[in-house]
């Protein structure tokens, strides 16, 4: 059997330590500013166990026998790598592509790092088993896993080991034969609230002198010490699912993590000290282009759903067949497929990293790079479209409780392809998705969970093919040269 949504639920409750408007969180699955996004969580684990989805969204677990989430999968050929997409593509469609770090992220994080495990060995073999024992753990329970790898942005002109720099990050404050004790802390920590675990670790290079922060681990996250410090909710914010459809449901959370002498023992450590190794694993393995391929997945079934929002628009305000509007349309379609087909190419055009198949990194930074440019775009489409539609709304659904205001409604909110109701709905989910709190928090959110740009493009220029664009450009400046009579 595959883990269930109900299974995902009763973990959620576990003494884990959360504050949110200056309180402790009792319970996460009763707590107005968590409850509907973890139950949207447990509803894509329910989906997977679905008699006509098992087969599609899960496969045997190799150790157990179970049926675990294919965002485990390691593909060893294009067909497994096309399958595991749509899985992937089949859950970002169940939340619009709004849940950006739903449990397919991080697990295609240690699914790579189990991939290239043997980068770990020159760090120890101790530590690459525990890559290797940690990733069976994970896949054979099905958890849905968060990280932190940011560090708090602090005073940015100096380095981790100045100023109050220094004790902001959580580094390794100490260790002896049972593991290594963190304190400091870490973001941007999206779905940590709901997750199970939570890998702690830093993406970017250090260099000598910083070895107390080159570590890597794995957290419960109700470790003792383990503090969340949760960002204003949008899902208590909202004040029905008819008024903010989508900030009601799939307000995965961003959190702050605070380490305060938080223990990990050893089998769980990945790196301790050592800098080669922290940054290896990220970049030597296959992780940092795996779960950058997920996320593609995941954007561009948020871009379809944009994109299909749009045209519902001019449908309603029956501006569809405008000259202008066709353009725009065709436009908006276009800029999805853009992501589409890069999706595809980066599949077909895949590699071979010891016996898997993996998703082309050329194409998929390129992609990246493209997202980051796009999504403003598609953005400010939508608010083009739409006008003054997304603002002249109804105060909230309780307007339609009101007789003599449900008329006036009737009255005002017309369109020639749908009644009052139908027309409120529409512009209140464009609201939600491009100008409500939620959907500012996604602008920013599509613009910088990658990094900012000039990570994005830095990675594009670095893994492009340079030697095959210039070496044509050098085939055609070898084919001509000065006159014979010029020359004297």
């Amino acid at each position: 059997m595959a883990r269930s949504g109900s299974q995902f639920l009763s973990g959620l409750d576990d003494g884990r330590t959360i504050f949110i408007n200056g309180e402790r969180v009792e319970r996460v699955t009763e707590h107005p500013a968590f409850k509907n996004a973890a139950r949207s969580i447990a509803d894509l684990y329910d989906f997977q166990s679905k008699p006509e989805n098992v087969d599609a969204m899960t496969f045997a677990s190799p150790k157990t026998d179970t049926r675990v989430s294919r965002m485990w999968q390691l593909p060893t050929c294009y067909d497994d790598l096309v399958a595991r997409r749509e899985a992937l593509t089949a859950w970002a469609e169940s939340h619009f592509g709004y849940m950006g770090r739903s449990p397919d992220h991080v697990a295609s994080t240690l699914a790579a790092f189990y991939m290239g495990s043997d980068v770990y060995e020159e760090h120890g073999a101790e530590r690459a088993q525990a890559v290797r024992d940690y990733y069976e753990y994970a896949r054979d329970r099905d958890l849905y896993l968060s990280y932190v790898i940011i560090d708090p942005q602090g005073d940015r002109s100096k380095s981790r080991g100045e100023g109050g720099n220094a004790d902001l990050t959580v580094s390794v404050c100490g260790e002896d034969s049972e593991g290594i004790t963190l304190r400091g802390a870490k973001m941007l920590g999206t779905g940590a609230v709901l997750s199970d675990e939570i890998l702690v670790s830093t993406l970017r290079p250090m260099k000598d002198g910083e070895e107390k922060w080159a570590f890597t681990a794995m957290l419960p996250m109700n470790a003792p010490g383990l503090k969340i410090l949760s960002r204003r909710s949008y899902e208590a914010a909202a004040t029905s699912d008819f008024d903010y459809p989508l900030s009601a449901r799939f307000d995965e959370n961003d959190a702050l993590i605070f380490f305060d002498d938080v223990k990990v023992s050893w089998d769980r450590v990945f790196v301790n000290g050592n800098i080669r190794t922290q940054f290896a694993q990220w970049h030597s393995t296959p992780a940092h282009s795996y779960q950058n391929y997920q996320a593609e997945i995941r954007l561009m079934v948020k871009l379809r759903f944009l994109v299909g929002l749009a045209r519902r628009i001019t449908e309603t305000t029956a501006s569809i067949n405008f000259p202008q509007v066709v353009e725009t349309l065709g436009e908006l379609s276009s800029q999805l497929q853009i992501i589409e087909a890069f999706v595809s190419a980066m599949e077909v055009k895949g590699w071979r990293y010891g016996d898997y198949y993996l998703p082309d990194r050329e194409l998929l930074y390129a992609s990246q790079v493209q997202s980051q440019s796009l999504y403003p775009k598609v953005v400010q489409t939508l608010r083009d479209l739409a006008g003054g539609g997304m603002i002249m709304l109804p105060s909230s659904v309780e307007d339609f409780a009101n007789p003599e205001l449900a008329s006036l409604i009737g009255r005002s909110q017309y369109s020639p392809t749908t009644d009052s109701i139908g027309r409120v709905k529409l512009f209140k989910l464009a609201w939600d998705a491009v100008g409500s709190e939620f959907g500012s928090r996604h602008h920013q959110y599509e613009m910088f969970y990658s990094g900012p740009k000039v990570v994005t493009t830095g990675m594009a220029f670095r893994t492009f093919d340079w030697d095959r664009a210039t070496a044509l450009t050098d085939r055609c400046l070898e084919s001509f040269d000065l006159p014979a009579t010029a020359a004297e």
